[in-house]
């Protein structure tokens, strides 16, 4: 795969997985390989790479001859995703407050642009910036394996309603946790940090579980 294959690749990933994630493909929609190709004027590779990625995920299945489903989320596949994350992201970030050596100086200016996607409620640059925010934070541990575990059960999780005033309201308190986070996680602050980063996961566990059961319990409606 090309350079220029590898960046179209990670452009069709990052725009699909933000519109499964957002809510804005719902369970059952369908994504054609040839069809976001053409409109991307580019080959089929990239795209079948990006999407097969996504099948990795568990965000779609593929369907011959058809193209790929998003797939529908469980209730207890959720909250198994949590009770994961919390303690993975917790382990890495403790891990990197304690570390003398660090470089964590991208944190504060992608924590402005949380509050800037907060302020213009654009949640899908909250979500790119909140992602990369915690890649960094995680991926500093210098754990590979922890940090592609971390992301895997990231980009797994969706949530349906983030035009809520609910969804807004935790996406504006979450932006000072970010500022707080980095400075928590580059001056050593261990135990803030370990009981604000579980406090800053767990307060979108309820969004996320309501969300998804709604979501099940209109898939059998309309089933």
């Amino acid at each position: 795969m090309t350079v220029q294959d590898a960046n179209l690749r990670e452009q069709v990933f990052q725009q699909i997985r933000g519109e499964i994630i957002a809510g804005h493909a719902l369970p059952g929609n369908m994504y054609s390989v040839p069809s976001i190709a053409e409109s991307l004027g580019t080959s089929t590779t990239p795209v079948r790479e990006a999407l097969l990625e996504l099948v990795r995920l568990g965000l779609l299945e593929p369907h011959r001859n058809r193209g790929f489903r998003v797939t529908a989320p469980s209730v207890s596949e959720t909250r198994d995703i949590f009770d994961m994350r919390e303690v993975l992201e917790i382990h890495a970030a403790t891990t990197v407050a304690r570390m003398k050596d660090k470089d964590l100086s991208q944190l504060k200016p992608i924590a402005d642009e949380i509050a800037a996607a907060v302020e213009n409620r654009n949640f899908r640059d909250y979500l790119k910036a909140d992602r990369q925010f915690h890649y960094i934070l995680t991926a500093a541990a210098g754990n590979a394996i922890l940090t592609d575990t971390v992301f895997s059960l990231r980009d797994r999780i969706r949530f349906y309603g983030d035009d809520s005033e609910e969804g807004f309201e935790r996406q504006r308190a979450s932006a000072p946790e970010h500022y707080r986070i980095a400075e928590l996680a580059i001056s050593g602050g261990e135990e803030e940090l370990a009981a604000l980063l579980k406090s800053h996961i767990r307060s979108w566990e309820p969004l996320f579980m309501k969300a998804v059961a709604k979501s099940s319990k209109t898939r059998l409606v309309l089933g």
